[in-house]
């Protein structure tokens, strides 16, 4: 891992719209989600990106100036090199999975849930878009 990269907002929508303006303001991934509710009573979203040094802290400066336009930011930071135990051990629990870019039919991109997960969760009739209330 070479930088990691945390904006912390109120919000899921001032979340994606600091995750939105990172990506587009730098090379970065965004690698994590954390939700927890109970940040000032409301619902606190944490970012988690991941890309060099200097592109993770032009993203999350980016990232911090949007989501102050529409909501909240509680905190923001860079670890330039995060140690091997907290890559290791600790954003393996935020890590977004089963999830994967794909084209729509506008021509833009979107995150869709991976196809097997969507299939199996079709036939128990459970909804794989509702959020995880177990992992926050």
């Amino acid at each position: 891992m070479q930088a990691l990269g945390l904006i912390e907002t109120v919000g899921y929508s001032t979340a994606v719209s600091a995750a939105d303006a990172a990506v587009k303001a730098a090379d970065v991934e965004i690698v994590g989600i954390e939700k927890v509710i109970g940040v000032e009573s409301y619902l606190g979203v944490t970012i988690h990106f991941n890309g060099d040094v200097a592109a993770v802290k032009s993203a999350v400066d980016a990232g911090v100036s949007a989501a102050e336009r529409i909501g909240k930011v509680i905190s923001a930071h860079v670890i330039p090199r995060a140690h091997s135990e907290v890559a290791g051990k600790l954003l393996p629990n935020f890590k977004l999975k089963d999830m994967h870019p794909v084209n729509d039919a506008q021509g833009g991109n979107r995150l869709e849930v991976n196809p097997n997960r969507k299939k199996q969760a079709k036939e128990s009739n459970v909804n794989v878009n509702d959020t995880d209330k177990s992992s926050g």
